[in-house]
């Protein structure tokens, strides 16, 4: 029986970005140095596949610091954490790694720095997210004010409108934090925005090879993890993009094949936190089911690497 026609858009930049990277290297380095168990407080990057690999290999996942022995090595994830979490381990005189992403990083030392000059923060970000429990967490309670939407940037009470500072977290859509930041700047014209827009190159570049792809596909496929923030952000992208059909998948295995009857073309890209393991299993699982014509959409070309934590390098 011939396999009908079908046409894969496949945007790039996709999948691990530089700081995705370097956090599962750091695990993989700390088993090697001081063998398994190495702790790691909570996901080190948000995709199960990922998880389970480093769990293999001797990763034990928790939530809490609290959960890990004090003779073993605990690592922070990607996310970042609250200055309280490495107060905690160093007074227990536990050895730790800080695998936060130094453009997460960047952030906390923005809030740091404004909060030196007496300016209170806001946050634009998601309520729970660990990378905006980490932020906020830089500074004393009540110093970073968190706002999610535009709507809530009306109602957020602060110490004093000409005496404010805003940061972001790195994985939000660039297109609806644009907008919350026009509201901010119009209820406190003083306020005073990043050096550096803090939504990270990655977060920005998948969205943008998103807004390439969407529209000349049927229907839009992002491999990712449900509580990955930057995945579910291109599902968004491709769906206000053109792509009636935009969908998040975890693996090949969860593929809605009968919602895909019909088509005659897919957008596939990952987030930020998937390997490209997983979109080479979409793609074969394509395949199987049709005559594929892959056709690569590029809209940037990442260079950026980031170096590992002294402590895990190798002598020269």
């Amino acid at each position: 029986m011939t396999k009908p026609a079908l046409t894969l858009y496949l945007a790039a930049p996709r999948g691990f970005c530089a700081g995705v990277d370097r956090a599962i290297k750091i695990v993989e380095m700390a088993i090697g140095k001081w063998g398994a168990p190495v702790y790691v407080r909570h996901e080190i990057v948000h995709n199960k596949f990922v998880v389970d690999s480093l769990r293999e290999k001797g990763a034990v996942f928790v939530e809490e610091l609290d959960e890990c022995p004090d003779d073993r090595p605990v690592i922070f994830s990607a996310h970042g954490v609250p200055k309280s979490v490495p107060a905690a381990a160093e007074a227990r005189e536990m050895i730790y790694v800080d695998a936060t992403c130094p453009l997460v990083s960047k952030v906390h030392i923005e809030a740091q720095r404004h909060a030196e000059a007496g300016l209170q923060m806001i946050m634009i970000g998601h309520k729970g997210h660990p990378e905006t429990i980490g932020t906020m967490g830089q500074l004393p309670e009540g110093e970073v004010l968190l706002v999610e939407t535009a709507a809530d940037v009306a109602t957020v009470d602060v110490r004093d409108p000409d005496r404010l500072a805003y940061v972001t977290q790195t994985t939000l859509s660039v297109d609806d934090t644009r907008g919350i930041v026009a509201a901010l700047e119009e209820r406190f014209p003083n306020i005073i925005g990043p050096h550096k827009e803090d939504i990270c190159y990655a977060t920005t570049n998948r969205q943008e090879a998103v807004k390439s792809v969407a529209p000349k596909a049927d229907a839009l496929l992002v491999v990712g993890a449900p509580n990955s923030s930057n995945s579910r952000r291109l599902v968004e992208v491709g769906a206000k993009n053109g792509c009636d059909y935009a969908q998040l998948v975890q693996r090949a295995e969860n593929i809605d094949w009968r919602a895909l009857e019909g088509i005659r073309s897919v957008a596939i890209t990952a987030g930020a936190s998937a390997p490209e393991l997983l979109v080479n299993e979409v793609i074969d699982a394509f395949r199987e089911r049709y005559e594929v014509t892959v056709e690569v959409v590029e809209t940037a070309v990442e260079t950026v690497e980031f170096k590992v934590p002294r402590v895990l390098r190798q002598p020269a």
